[in-house]
């Protein structure tokens, strides 16, 4: 093995995409009022400045607040409240506020009705700041009276859900940067990571479940043992090299390397990129955070769910934003020609399990 050029939870849904802004027709009223008392401006926001104005504003409008997602074109941060008194706020504060009807304790009971009573494997749900509802997807497999019973539950929760459907298959993607093999299975490192001074790796739960003996190629020689991993519940394990094997904090772009110094919390519409010993590199965008995925193996909760692509093999692979590790692959449905959704377990969530930090 060259070097582990690194590239992981949240499973009830908590989706977005990024809304178009569309400009609508002002009179001459209108726009004389605004000459005296000009509407403010949302800010030009980077990723990382919208999610600290979203935590801060979070705090401030409490209950009065109904979830955020970043506007990746305009590069402004969006604030669901409930009322106009809150929207002054956010607007004055520099965000871009939208009345919705539903409360985030409306939404969170409506997630928690789907965990008890629709926890069925082939299905996921998470937030979607975007619609203001709790998007519930039911993959292929769904059929007969299991579907029967998912569309009812979502059908009572009225205005507060929605029901969508995959071509897809929900899986575990084991078969998954930089390969590493064990016990007939393939998955990919996710980031190097030091734990007590000592050097380490993060990949997927499913994979550490499945094997305790890895190597950087089919057959070879050993380079890491797993010392601990959690799967369902969660989705990662870290393995402690046990070879004299280079191991440096950056991604395997498959034609370069991306440097990672740090880890954070992804936000909903972020552009983010993914890397897999099947697949290589691909991007997409944060559609959901605190998602739920119930695989066949059990349910997922609090992952990153995401429109870019993974295929089988890229298990335990890198999820990045430039220089900063955000998750690592758990599985979803779809492939890279068709397209689908991928799920990741975040990552700052297995360095606090684990006691370890990027390195």
């Amino acid at each position: 093995m060259k070097h582990r050029r690194i590239p992981k939870r949240r499973a009830a849904v908590a989706g977005a995409g990024i809304a178009a802004l569309v400009a609508a027709g002002i009179t001459f009223q209108t726009a004389n009022a605004s000459e005296n008392s000009p509407e403010p401006t949302p800010d030009t926001l980077s990723v990382a400045k919208a999610g600290k104005l979203a935590s801060s504003l979070g705090k401030e409008l409490g209950s009065d607040a109904a979830g955020t997602y970043y506007d990746a074109k305009a590069r402004t941060l969006v604030v669901n409240v409930l009322n106009e008194g809150a929207a002054k706020a956010v607007e004055s504060a520099g965000g871009k506020a939208r009345i919705v009807e539903n409360s985030l304790a409306e939404l969170k009971s409506a997630r928690a009705t789907l965990d008890d009573k629709a926890a069925v494997p082939g299905t996921s749900w998470a937030m979607d700041p975007a619609s203001n509802k709790i998007v519930v997807t039911a993959d292929r497999t769904v059929k007969g009276a299991r579907l029967d019973k998912v569309s009812s539950i979502v059908k009572g929760l009225g205005g507060k859900a929605e029901l969508k459907h995959s071509k897809g298959e929900y899986k575990a993607f084991i078969a998954g940067g930089d390969a590493i093999w064990g016990s007939g299975a393939r998955c990919s490192l996710g980031f190097n990571v030091v734990k007590g001074g000592e050097p380490y790796f993060l990949t997927a739960g499913h994979c550490g479940n499945a094997v305790q003996s890895w190597s950087d190629s089919q057959g070879g020689s050993e380079i890491g043992t797993t010392e601990e991993s959690s799967f369902p519940g969660n989705d990662y394990a870290i393995v402690k090299y046990t070879g004299d094997t280079p191991h440096p904090s950056e991604v395997n772009l498959y034609g370069g390397t991306q440097a990672i110094s740090k880890a954070g919390d992804a936000t909903v519409g972020e552009k983010v990129q993914r890397s897999g010993s099947t697949t290589q590199v691909h991007d997409g965008e944060v559609t959901a955070l605190d998602a739920t995925v119930n695989y066949q193996e059990g349910q997922v909760d609090g992952l990153i769910q995401t429109t870019v692509c993974a295929e089988p093999g890229d298990s335990g692979g890198a999820l990045f934003d430039g220089e900063t590790a955000l998750g690592l692959t758990s599985g979803g449905s779809g492939d890279c020609s068709s397209g689908g959704e991928t799920f990741f377990q975040p990552v700052p969530e297995a360095l606090s399990a684990y006691g370890a930090e990027i390195g």
